[in-house]
């Protein structure tokens, strides 16, 4: 039986945790709020070569945000049932593509200090998945 008040067995808990509180409220905004959102990224992408792009790619990022947080937090009640690791690897797997999609976005969009806050939720995730390996 897995002792999860250990070191890496905790840190598998927390930053699933994390990452899942992270894309949940994000999808779910994206999708409660969608025109406020959507109508907000038109106008960010409005001078780069995303312009055209947003009503097809805010579902994208939005199915990614909401299925990373969902596979995170399936993850987590995995890991304490069964002590596997594997669903919670796929939500950390769809975090970093998530974010990885958001910085590609900032950097077109030209907001530098937008895509630099992404780092640390990028290091989150690639430390998630190292720790689920």
């Amino acid at each position: 039986m897995t002792n999860f008040l250990s070191p890496i067995p905790s840190l598998q808990l927390i930053t699933l945790a994390f990452l899942g509180i992270l894309f949940l409220q994000s999808g779910l905004d994206k999708v409660f709020n969608y025109k406020g959102n959507f109508d907000w990224l038109k106008g960010h992408f409005s001078k780069s070569i995303l312009k055209g792009t947003v009503g097809l790619l805010m579902p994208v990022i939005t199915f990614l945000e909401v299925a990373a947080g969902i596979c995170c937090f399936g993850g987590i009640v995995q890991l304490l049932v069964t002590g596997n690791t594997s669903l919670g690897l796929v939500g950390a797997q769809l975090s970093a593509l998530s974010i990885l999609s958001l910085f590609f976005g900032q950097r077109m969009a030209q907001d530098y200090p937008g895509a630099a806050s992404l780092v640390g939720y990028f290091l989150v995730s690639l430390a998630t998945i190292f720790l689920l390996q």
